[in-house]
């Protein structure tokens, strides 16, 4: 993809599903680092922790001896639940990223190969560029513990509209060939199909909210010791 970028500038970004792929890419690199400073902080907490119970017993010690504890005040690194802008921004592209890549999906599945697109061969390339971005996003929700909730739905919508606005500037500027048939604003269906694709998004992103209740609703019962429910449900 950046090599393809980097020859053809903003046009290689012409199909939704280049546009997909760099958003999941995105949000599995923003999982990475999130994740590696999350087992940062949990070590250093362990650490904090054993140090506050040697003060502790130490403190106990003097009591015993002395008839009064000399504890300082500790501040607790647990009590701040409030997430910083990497968090929402992981939550964000996350909840967007299940909704795009559902879209992707079906509708190149569902829409395009059988019905709108004639003398098409397909190769590899494309059948892993439509299927595996959800197939990890499936995997990654099921052992993560990020919330999928309706809220998200603006993120996702808000993606899809930048990417038609998008393909509307490319058309008033240079382009005349349009990517997908019921982008194109020159046919009497146009109204309909843009109806359409904003009311599929819908089941698109439901599908992802649906999953996610059902993993928290089976995995308590499935793993009741290793499971971890997410404190934003």
């Amino acid at each position: 993809m950046y090599k393809i970028a980097f020859s053809h500038g903003l046009i290689a970004f012409f199909f939704y599903t280049q546009w997909t792929l760099l958003l999941v890419t995105v949000y599995f690199l923003l999982a990475t680092i999130v994740s590696a400073r999350g087992c940062r902080i949990h070590g250093r907490n362990l650490s904090d922790q054993t140090k506050d119970d040697n003060v502790s017993a130490s403190a106990l010690i003097d009591k015993n001896r002395n008839g009064f504890a000399k504890l300082d005040h500790l501040g607790d690194a647990n009590t701040s639940q409030q997430l910083d802008l990497l968090d929402n921004v992981l939550l964000a592209v996350y909840q967007t990223s299940a909704g795009a890549s559902m879209l992707t999906d079906i509708v190149f599945w569902g829409l395009l190969l059988p019905f709108l697109v004639e003398d098409f061969e397909l190769t590899l390339l494309m059948a892993y560029l439509h299927s595996l971005n959800a197939v990890l996003l499936v995997i990654d929700t099921l052992l993560n513990c990020l919330p999928c909730n309706w809220f998200g739905i603006h993120y996702f919508l808000l993606w899809s509209f930048t990417y038609v606005v998008y393909q509307w500037i490319l058309h008033a500027c240079c382009m005349t060939w349009w990517p997908y048939p019921f982008l194109e604003l020159s046919t009497p269906w146009a109204p309909l199909w843009y109806l359409a694709m904003a009311l599929v998004h819908l089941p698109c992103y439901g599908t992802y909210v649906w999953l996610t209740k059902a993993k928290y609703k089976a995995f308590p019962k499935m793993f009741p010791s290793a499971f971890v429910r997410d404190k934003l449900e």
